[in-house]
């Protein structure tokens, strides 16, 4: 496989299970140095091996929870000081809740919107700090943001701000010489998508076909993140085997 990301190094938020873990092996067969930017220490534990078996010629994980700007910048900080340099950021971790809107508390809407939209922004501030000219950021949405379904309105808003946060990032961006894309995945092969309430009581339908591997996605973010991606800028990227064409 091509070395597109020889000598750099690239920061996966999530990145120790399903689409961040799978993006991690993608880039680590190119040659990225890997950091997974991870909440627990466990998934941490089991990802490294995986990642180092991929290829990655160094992996680092931070245990780091991005709702919380402090240990965003000390993930950064630790980057910076292990390998002198960051090249790619892919924002990915997210969660979701599932309630009625009139069951929501403002501190459920809080909990998504602080770790699936203010992270990616502590991320995207952390690189705009710190980048060079050439570096990437990939932000991972959803189609959520155009197209939803009941009882997640809170993690459907936070995707739909983050399509507004890349368009920010990337006007913001350009004259830094930093790119900034997101993906809109569709339904992806984890236990994110199979856990889902509206999965399970057929609330919305899913057609198995239409079901993607994380490794999809990852190829997406790959091509991004890369400089095969030089020209593309702001771009709002679906990966849902046409799903939502059928929605």
């Amino acid at each position: 496989m091509q070395a597109r990301f020889k000598d750099k190094v690239v920061i996966i938020t999530g990145g120790a299970s399903g689409i961040g873990l799978a993006s991690a092996q993608r880039l680590a067969r190119e040659g990225a140095r890997i950091v997974l930017a991870d909440y627990s220490q466990a998934n941490l534990d089991a990802a490294v091996p995986l990642v180092q078996a991929a290829g990655a010629p160094e992996v680092w994980p931070s245990l780091c929870n991005v709702a919380v700007e402090t240990q965003v910048a000390a993930t950064v900080a630790g980057t910076l000081e292990r390998f002198g340099r960051l090249d790619v950021v892919v924002n990915n971790a997210g969660i979701m809740q599932f309630k009625a809107l009139e069951e929501l508390t403002g501190d459920d809407w809080l909990r998504i919107l602080n770790v699936d939209l203010l992270g990616a922004f502590y991320f995207t501030k952390q690189a705009f700090l710190h980048m060079k000219p050439g570096g990437a950021i990939v932000n991972v949405s959803s189609i959520h943001a155009v197209e939803t379904s009941p009882l997640v309105a809170p993690y459907a808003a936070a995707k739909a701000a983050m399509l507004s946060l890349t368009r920010s990032s990337s006007l913001e961006g350009k004259a830094k010489g930093i790119r900034t894309n997101v993906i809109l995945p569709g339904a992806i092969d984890t236990p994110m998508l199979w856990e889902n309430p509206n999965i399970k009581s057929g609330v919305e339908m899913l057609d198995i076909t239409n079901v993607g591997r994380p490794e999809d996605v990852a190829a997406v973010i790959a091509y991004l993140a890369s400089d095969d991606a030089a020209f593309v800028q702001g771009a709002e990227v679906r990966v849902d085997g046409g799903r939502l064409d059928k929605l």
